[in-house]
C-alpha cells in the first residue's frame, strides 16, 4: 500500500506521465499478445480478419494501461481511480479479447489430437451446465459485487496479491460472459440471441444496483485511505461518489457497444442461415421443364395448394 506522500498529487500532467512496472501484468500481456500473434503466423485458410487482431491487441494494450499507467499508480490512493480498473477488467478487456476469437485461433494452430481433446472438453456436460446463460449472469454479476461489499475491497488495498487475485478473477469472469454472448468462438451451447438481450438488461441493473449502494452507502475502506494520508484531490466521501458514478455508468456505457455486437452477431447469422436454406432448397427442388431457372421465383410457386390451383385454372 503506497502512502499518499510517495505520491505526487493526480493532475492533468501526471495522467499523461505517471507510469509504473508492473511485472505480472506486463507479463500477462506479453503472453496474450505473443501468443495470438504466433497463432496468425500459424494461421492457415482464409486470411485471419484484421479486426480481431486489432481489437484483441487493443484489449491487450488496455490491460496493461490499467496495470501500468496511472490507474496503477494511484489505485492504492484514490477511490475512483480503482472503481475505473475494475470496470474496464471487467467489462472492456474481456469484451475487446472475445471479440478476437483467440480459442478459434488456438484450435487452428495445435495439431488434430489436441484440438480434438479440447473439443470434448468444450462440449462437455460440466462445460454446457457452466456456460448457460444463467450461471454467467451471476459470474459475472457477483464477484464485483461481492467485491465491494465486503472486507475483499479493503484486502485488495493492503496486499498486492488480494489485488492481482481480485483483477484476475474479475478478468476471467468477463471473458467467460462475453465469450458465450458474442458466440464468435465455438461454445458449449449455442444459445438465443434474445436472451443475450435480455441478460444485458439484467447486467445493467445489477450495475445499478452496485452504484446506488456505494453512492448511498457508508465510506468504504475507511481505514486504509485514512492511513494513507492524502491532504489533496476530493474528500473520502466525494472520492467515493465518482467512484459510484463510474462503477454505474460504466457499465451501461460499454453495454451500448456490447448490444450493437449482439445485433451485428444476430443479422449476420440470420443471413447465413438464410442462404443455407436457400442453397437446400435449390438442390431439392430443381427447376421445372421449361422454367426459367433465372427468373425469381414467387413465393406461392412453391406453395403445393396455391400453386395446383393456378395450374388447373391454366
Amino acid at each position: 500500500m503506497l502512502a499518499a506522500a510517495s505520491v505526487a498529487p493526480l493532475t492533468w500532467a501526471r495522467v499523461a506521465t505517471a507510469w509504473r512496472f508492473e511485472p505480472g501484468v506486463v507479463g500477462l500481456g506479453a503472453a496474450l499478445g505473443g501468443g495470438y500473434g504466433v497463432g496468425v503466423g500459424r494461421w492457415r485458410g482464409e486470411p485471419w480478419p484484421r479486426s480481431r487482431s486489432w481489437c484483441f491487441g487493443l484489449g491487450v494494450a488496455l490491460l496493461v494501461l490499467v496495470g501500468c499507467s496511472f490507474l496503477g499508480v494511484y489505485d492504492d490512493v484514490l477511490f475512483w481511480v480503482r472503481a475505473t480498473q475494475n470496470i474496464v477488467l471487467l467489462m472492456v478487456v474481456p469484451m475487446l479479447l472475445a471479440v478476437g476469437a483467440p480459442l478459434t485461433l488456438l484450435a487452428g494452430t495445435v495439431s488434430r489430437p489436441v484440438r480434438a481433446r479440447l473439443s470434448r472438453v468444450l462440449h462437455s456436460r460440466p462445460a454446457v451446465w457452466a456456460t448457460l446463460p444463467p450461471v454467467v449472469t451471476l459470474l459475472l454479476v457477483v464477484p464485483i459485487l461481492a467485491l465491494y461489499l465486503s472486507p475483499l475491497y479493503e484486502a485488495t488495498l493492503q496486499s498486492p496479491v488480494a489485488s492481482a487475485a481480485a483483477g484476475t478473477v474479475l478478468l476471467l469472469a468477463g471473458f467467460g460472459y462475453f465469450w458465450t454472448r458474442f458466440r464468435i468462438d465455438p461454445v458449449p451451447r449455442a444459445g438465443s440471441h434474445l436472451v443475450t438481450l435480455a441478460i444485458t438488461i439484467v447486467e445493467m441493473i445489477g450495475d445499478a444496483v452496485l452504484g446506488v449502494v456505494v453512492w448511498l452507502g457508508p465510506l468504504i475502506a475507511v481505514g486504509s485511505y485514512t492511513a494513507v494520508g492524502r491532504h489533496w484531490g476530493p474528500d473520502l466521501r466525494t472520492d467515493q461518489l465518482l467512484g459510484a458514478g463510474i462503477l454505474w455508468v460504466g457499465g451501461d456505457v460499454v453495454g451500448l457497444p456490447f448490444i450493437g455486437i449482439v445485433v451485428a452477431r444476430m443479422a449476420r447469422e440470420d443471413e447465413d442461415r438464410g442462404r443455407r436454406v436457400d442453397a437446400e432448397l435449390d438442390v431439392e427442388a430443381p427447376p421445372e421443364p421449361g422454367v426459367d431457372a433465372a427468373r425469381p421465383r414467387l413465393w406461392w410457386e412453391d406453395d403445393p395448394q396455391i400453386a395446383d390451383r393456378f395450374r388447373r385454372r391454366g
